[in-house]
C-alpha cells in the first residue's frame, strides 16, 4: 500500500502547534500573530515529512489552482520550443505553478476546443504565443481571462505583451558591420518579406530593416541592395545570393533575415569560390544552432526565447496585465562569419 501523505495535522504534531497556527504558517498568512520560532518549527517540520499542500483543496478554498495554459501555434514542435517552455516552466516552478502547453496549428475550431477545455482545467491565465512575430485577432475564447500574449499584439484587445526588439535587433546587425570597417557592397538577403502573400512584408522583416536602414543612415553610408525573399529557408538564400554573383556583383557583407537564409548563402558564396569572412563577411538573425554548425561559425542577433516564456510567466502570475509592450534585448554573438575592422 502506497505511504500516505503527510497532512497538516500531522506537520502540527510534530512541531507541537495547534492546527491553525500550522494552517497559517504553511498557507503563508500574516494576520494572526505567531512567533518566530513556532514558525520555524513548523516549517522545519513540514520539510523533515514531505509535506506538500494539496493544491486542489486550496483551490477550491482560494479559486486558485496554481497553473497556466500555454497555447501556441507551433512553438511546442518547433526548433526553439524548448527555450520558450523552458523559460515559462521555470518561472512557473520558482512560485509553485505548473503549466500546460497545447498547440493550435493556427485552426480556428481546435484554438477554441483547446481553450474551453483549459478554462474547465480552470487555469488561472493563459500565454498566448506565436512562433514568428504577428499582429492577432484575440480569439474570442480568451477575452475574458488574463492573458499574455508573447511574440504577437492583439488589434482587438489591450494586453501585455512581451516582444522582441526587433528594430534595435536591426540596428545591431547593421552596426556590427560597420564596425568591422564594410561600408560599400552590402545586402539584405531576406529584407522585408515582401513577397505575394506578404506585400507589406512582415513584422520582424519590416523592423529589422528599420534598424539597418536608420544605423546605416547614421553613419553616412547606404546599402547597396535588399533581395526579398519569400520563405527564409536555406534554398531561398542560395537563390538570392547566386542571381547578385551571376550578375557579376561581388559583396563585401551580408545580413541575412535568419540563419536558414545564411546556410543558403554560405552555399552559394562556396559557389563562387569566396571565403568567408576573407571576401564576404556575413551576419544573420536567430542564432539557432545553425549558426553554431556552420564553418565558419555564423555570427548571429539571438532572439529572447527563454526570455519570453519566463518574463510572460512573471507578469501573469504578478497581474501585471496593464497594456504595456514588454520589448526584450536581442544580444549579437560575434563569430567567425564577421571579418574584423578593414584598414
Amino acid at each position: 500500500m502506497a505511504n500516505r501523505r503527510p497532512t497538516q495535522a500531522d506537520v502540527a504534531r510534530r512541531a507541537g502547534v495547534s492546527r491553525t497556527t500550522a494552517s497559517f504558517v504553511l498557507t503563508g498568512r500574516a494576520d494572526m500573530r505567531i512567533s518566530s520560532d513556532a514558525q520555524q518549527r513548523v516549517l522545519r517540520a513540514a520539510q523533515d515529512l514531505g509535506y506538500r499542500p494539496n493544491l486542489a483543496a486550496r483551490s477550491l478554498r482560494t479559486n486558485v489552482t496554481g497553473t497556466i495554459a500555454l497555447v501556441s501555434d507551433v512553438i511546442a514542435t518547433s526548433q526553439f520550443a524548448g527555450e520558450v517552455i523552458q523559460g515559462a516552466m521555470h518561472a512557473a516552478l520558482a512560485r509553485d505553478h505548473l503549466v500546460f502547453t497545447v498547440e493550435t496549428l493556427r485552426d480556428p475550431e481546435l484554438e477554441t476546443r483547446l481553450i474551453e477545455r483549459m478554462k474547465d482545467q480552470q487555469v488561472d491565465g493563459f500565454l498566448y504565443a506565436l512562433m514568428g512575430t504577428d499582429e492577432i485577432e484575440l480569439p474570442a475564447a480568451l477575452r475574458d481571462t488574463n492573458v499574455v500574449l508573447v511574440n504577437c499584439t492583439a488589434a482587438n484587445a489591450d494586453l501585455p505583451a512581451v516582444m522582441p526588439d526587433e528594430v534595435n535587433a536591426g540596428r545591431t546587425a547593421g552596426l556590427a558591420v560597420l564596425d568591422a570597417g564594410i561600408r560599400d557592397e552590402v545586402y539584405v538577403i531576406g529584407g522585408h518579406h515582401r513577397v505575394a502573400s506578404h506585400p507589406d512584408g512582415v513584422v520582424a522583416g519590416n523592423q529589422r530593416m528599420a534598424g539597418i536602414e536608420a544605423v546605416f543612415r547614421q553613419a553616412g553610408a547606404r546599402l547597396a541592395g535588399v533581395a526579398e525573399c519569400g520563405p527564409w529557408v536555406p534554398d531561398q538564400g542560395f537563390e538570392a545570393v547566386d542571381r547578385l554573383l551571376a550578375e557579376g556583383i561581388r559583396p563585401n557583407a551580408l545580413i541575412c533575415s535568419n540563419d536558414r537564409l545564411a546556410l543558403g548563402a554560405y552555399q552559394a558564396l562556396a559557389g563562387y569560390g569566396l571565403r568567408i569572412p576573407e571576401d564576404v563577411s556575413v551576419v544573420s538573425f536567430d542564432d539557432s544552432e545553425l549558426a553554431s554548425w556552420l564553418r565558419p561559425q555564423l555570427t548571429s542577433v539571438a532572439l529572447p526565447h527563454y526570455q519570453f516564456g519566463h518574463r510572460a510567466v512573471e507578469l501573469l502570475i504578478s497581474g501585471q496585465l496593464s497594456p504595456s509592450i514588454y520589448h526584450l534585448p536581442m544580444p549579437i554573438r560575434i563569430r567567425g562569419s564577421l571579418a574584423g575592422p578593414r584598414p
